[in-house]
């Protein structure tokens, strides 16, 4: 008894080269861009996916040979910079004692900046309004890097997705098998396999960090991250600061795939010779099997774009922050950026050993032309007397109006130079809030009185 086919009767057959050139590529590029941030996820690519032609010329780039260019033309990126690992510059970093100038840092410390913005800051009313800002502390002293390992485990609810494709692709070659649409089935298996291939292939390299190792006799690492109306101080050893600043997150696949990434290349060939064959070949299917076929990309499409739509910075930075062993930061909010430049300043005193001879490597006058760079006799006077209060150890600290420049002065200067020196001892408020919020072993109240 022979089967009657759904569809049989049909005059007409579906454009399949049109409707998979409209499926395809960016969502599939981005949904493998997430194939190591998750431990499993490369296992988990066994769908008919679309975008194949796209995913090829992308990551054919990453193969070095000479074959390979000339199949897969353009620039050989690194697989951090495929992949989106490395590439964005963080601001400039000021070190305290060590005296480090970065005009830029590196993409660990972009993330840094990222974690502080979104971690709510302490509020309080009070100070000159101009532009708001903030000063973030963060301290790494006690965060022990893992070299290996970082990647969290894949959530539950990942897995759970993923076999959703996997499934609408098997049904829909089982479909078409039931049906004795053998070329339909055989083109839906040849995508699961190329994509599923491909996954694991490209999926198989290990995260990791590349620290910097400074020498051991190197002074404290504490220093800040100057962005436009934030700071972001970071109090730690040298090794741990210096590889914020400077380290980098590394994709090693050269352990598998050697240094001109042949299997990925290979890869890359299947996904393009998957394109042209299902092109040629699905328009030869049956129209129920075209539309099973394409039934299957679509979900495919869905879940590629349910992945792109996941945070990669996001969790990078979670990445980043559990391998810091989740190290504590307080972030208060000031009212302008007078405030902050001094609140700052005297957080990183706070962080030195006045009794060692490298204490003299201090120089808060420095820093403050660092935060605030105005070159006029007003700011560099209020640079001066912030700076002397900072290095001051007299228990209460002076910012009274400043008397001696009452005959040289203008009235507007005079009454400029008292707005900022009010300005710094609001930042001076915060900085004694955060040890007392901190609870850390810096000075007591009474000091600081």
């Amino acid at each position: 008894m022979s089967i009657k086919l759904p569809l049989s009767k049909a005059s007409f057959t579906l454009d399949a080269s049109g409707v998979m050139g409209f499926f395809g590529g960016e969502e599939a590029i981005s949904a493998m861009s997430t194939v190591h941030l998750y431990r499993g996820r490369h296992l988990l690519g066994w769908y008919n996916s679309p975008g194949s032609y796209t995913v090829a010329k992308k990551f054919g780039q990453l193969a070095k040979s000479r074959l390979w260019d000339g199949i897969f033309p353009g620039p050989n990126p690194t697989p951090e910079e495929m992949f989106g690992l490395d590439g964005k510059e963080g601001p400039r970093f000021i070190g305290a004692l060590s005296g480090t100038d970065m005009t830029t840092t590196g993409h660990l410390a972009y993330l840094i900046t990222q974690k502080a913005k979104e971690t709510k800051a302490k509020t309080d009313s009070g100070g000159r309004i101009t532009i708001p800002g903030s000063v973030s502390i963060i301290d790494v002293d006690n965060a022990e890097w893992q070299q290996g390992g970082n990647v969290p485990r894949m959530n539950v609810f990942h897995a759970l997705y993923a076999a959703i494709p996997i499934t609408s692709s098997l049904a829909a070659c089982l479909a078409c098998v039931y049906v004795r649409d053998w070329l339909a089935s055989g083109l839906i298996i040849l995508g699961m396999a190329s994509s599923g291939l491909s996954c694991l292939v490209i999926g198989s390299g290990r995260l990791r960090f590349k620290l910097v190792q400074p020498s051991p006799y190197a002074p404290r690492g504490d220093g800040f991250l100057l962005i436009r109306n934030d700071i972001i101080i970071l109090k730690g050893a040298e090794k741990q600061v210096a590889s914020i600043t400077k380290g980098k997150l590394v994709l090693d696949m050269g352990y598998i795939h050697g240094e001109e990434f042949n299997a990925v290349g290979i890869c890359s060939l299947l996904l393009l010779s998957q394109f042209l064959i299902q092109l040629l070949l699905v328009p030869q299917a049956t129209l129920f099997g075209q539309i099973m076929f394409l039934s299957s990309l679509a979900v495919s499409w869905a879940y590629n774009s349910f992945l792109s739509s996941l945070e990669k910075e996001k969790i990078q930075t979670d990445i980043l922050w559990k391998s810091l062993d989740e190290p504590p930061i307080t972030k208060f909010a000031l009212p302008n950026r007078t405030s902050e430049a001094a609140c700052a300043c005297f957080i990183l005193h706070a962080g030195v050993d006045m009794s060692r001879k490298s204490s003299i490597n201090f120089k808060p006058k420095k820093i403050l032309e660092c935060m605030i760079p105005n070159d006029t006799r007003v700011w560099r006077v209020w640079r001066e007397q912030v700076a002397e209060q900072v290095l001051s150890e007299e228990k209460i600290k002076y910012f009274g109006p400043c008397e001696d420049f009452a005959a040289v002065w203008d009235d507007e200067e005079q009454e400029l130079l008292g707005q900022l020196m009010a300005d710094a001892e609001y930042g001076y408020k915060c900085y004694q809030k955060y040890y007392v919020g901190l609870g850390t072993s810096g000075p007591s109240l009474d000091t600081l009185a």
